[in-house]
């Protein structure tokens, strides 16, 4: 069965009668209930504890660690204003100079400080095309940031911005720990940045599945399922351990195949491996 791959941005009644014919009969079951008088307390007031409640579960642990490493990254594009009225007939030209906006979000993690800059990585197919790129970080702030490096087979993109607003680096864990059932968190901007920082929640399906050439559109490569949930604009986001760590970059999913069956929890990541060794040679 063939499928599509989307890159990372509805009797009872015949029960009922016996129900009612028995409720009519003189010795029924519900005829003999014993009728209960209920009185109301309305003397009492509601009690509220003054202690709060602190979460120590690991997946809240694991996402407060990482959160703040974690971007949106914004595709801008030229837009170049054509005409729109039949001023070009009179050979009149529209002054309108070009704007950018933004074409795409997406989503990126910080895993670097130096100098000043941030070093993070998202997807190729998240800057493919930009004539400019912008992140938005955790706390909101809007920063412009350039490509440093990209590789369309692997679908991945290294970039960097300069700002000192982002304290937070990211770790990545290693993919040879990974078995499938474990607990893990997928971090991103699902649908842009309105809804940033959103994290859901899976298990790893398989360690190690192979995508061909045909469902990447590029060539074959090697990912990690999971069925935490991915959505447009997770794509570039950190798919991460109930350490903190990550594991994997979200990259794709699919949800429908070829003869039109629907498929859900079936998301991809770029194992770490694949992910640190793209960062080692991007860098030089």
């Amino acid at each position: 069965m063939k499928h599509s791959l989307i890159p990372v941005v509805i009797i009872s009644a015949v029960i009922g009668g016996g129900v009612v014919y028995s409720g009519i009969q003189p010795n029924s079951w519900f005829q003999e209930q014993t009728v209960t008088k209920k009185t109301a307390n309305i003397s009492g007031q509601a009690s509220i504890s003054k202690v709060a409640y602190t979460s120590n579960d690991e997946a809240t642990i694991a996402y407060n660690k990482i959160k703040n490493a974690v971007v949106t990254v914004q595709n801008l594009q030229t837009n170049s204003g054509q005409n729109t009225d039949f001023s070009s007939f009179f050979g009149e030209q529209d002054q309108e100079s070009p704007k950018v906006e933004t074409a795409s979000e997406g989503s990126g993690v910080v895993y670097k400080i130096a100098n000043g800059s941030v070093y993070i990585i998202t997807n190729n197919h998240v800057v493919a095309d930009s004539d400019a790129l912008q992140i938005i970080t955790a706390s909101g702030k809007k920063v412009k940031a350039e490509v440093v490096g990209t590789d369309e087979k692997q679908d991945l993109a290294l970039i960097k911005a300069n700002t000192s607003t982002i304290k937070t680096t990211a770790k990545f864990g290693s993919v040879n720990e990974l078995a499938s059932g474990q607990p893990v968190l997928a971090i991103g901007s699902p649908l842009g940045s309105e809804y940033a920082t959103s994290v859901t929640s899976g298990i790893i399906s398989a360690k190690s599945r192979t995508l061909s050439a045909e469902e990447t559109g590029v060539t074959a490569a090697r990912v990690i399922q999971t069925d935490a949930a991915i959505n447009p604009g997770n794509s570039g986001g950190p798919l991460v351990n109930l350490s903190g760590q990550v594991v994997g970059i979200n990259s794709s999913k699919i949800t429908l195949s070829t003869d039109g069956t629907s498929v859900e929890g079936m998301g991809f990541a770029i194992p770490s491996d694949i992910v640190q060794t793209f960062i080692n040679q991007t860098e030089k």
